[in-house]
């Protein structure tokens, strides 16, 4: 089936904006939230700030006035790197605020329609780094990690209403602000190439392609689960990301 309609957080670069485009493709409308909307995004787009709880409650309703949505992912995130001793406890918040509440609250307004419908599909955007051990991501990987632990105490929830609940956990991926701080053939790159046992960094079309399958009819007796997307990194070299 195609023609649904799937709210996609921090939808305007990335991850986001590559599966809005994948989603579009196969006939699908993503329906995209972030500060900045992109020139040529392939749906529908709301700008919102979603580091605030009130906007981002009237951007989804927006979202919402506009029909049905099936589906959420939940893909925004900021990263403070801070070693422990130097934890901002502003910062910290701040990670967890629009890391976890944002996505509280997407799947509370999208629930009791996915539910009344009987289908729908809640993904969430976690990260090798919350398997822990990695300096200076105390506030990112705790966020992360709290991902995995709603993916799944929601897919035990919602199961019985026909909606599945996943999270993707994407490994050393060559977004545009990877690039700024690890460009090709730097020191950088090498140390997360290091990692990864493929030999390569993921692109953001390798995390789209398991964001789509989850949210796909074909992913329908899938729920609770974390797919770790990252080359192998995380069978056993996650501590030196």
């Amino acid at each position: 089936m195609t023609g649904r309609r799937f709210l996609i957080t921090g939808a305007s670069k990335g991850i986001g904006y590559a599966t809005a485009t994948r989603m579009a493709a196969q006939g699908d409308i993503p329906v995209g939230l972030a500060r900045t909307a992109p020139d040529d995004f392939p749906g529908e787009f709301i700008s919102v700030d979603l580091a605030d709880r009130e906007a981002t409650t009237t951007a989804i309703t927006t979202a919402l006035a506009g029909g049905p949505l099936d589906g959420v992912l939940n893909n925004v995130g900021i990263v403070r790197p801070q070693l422990l001793g130097e934890i901002d406890l502003t910062d910290f918040e701040a990670v967890m605020d629009i890391t976890v509440r944002s996505s509280i609250q997407t799947v509370q307004a999208l629930m009791p329609g996915m539910i009344e419908r009987g289908w729908g599909r809640i993904v969430n955007i976690s990260s090798l780094v919350s398997l822990g051990g990695v300096p200076a991501r105390s506030s990112y990987g705790a966020a992360k990690a709290t991902l995995e632990h709603l993916t799944r105490v929601w897919g035990q929830e919602l199961a019985p209403h026909g909606v599945t609940v996943n999270d993707v956990a994407p490994g050393p991926v060559a977004t545009d602000l990877f690039r700024q701080s690890n460009p090709e053939g730097s020191p950088g790159e090498a140390r997360y190439l290091s990692m990864v046992p493929m030999g390569r960094l993921g692109s953001v079309d390798d995390i789209a392609a398991a964001v789509c399958f989850l949210m796909s009819d074909d992913a329908g007796w899938i729920t609770g689960q974390t797919l770790r997307v990252d080359g192998g990194a995380s069978i056993g070299r996650a501590s030196l990301l």
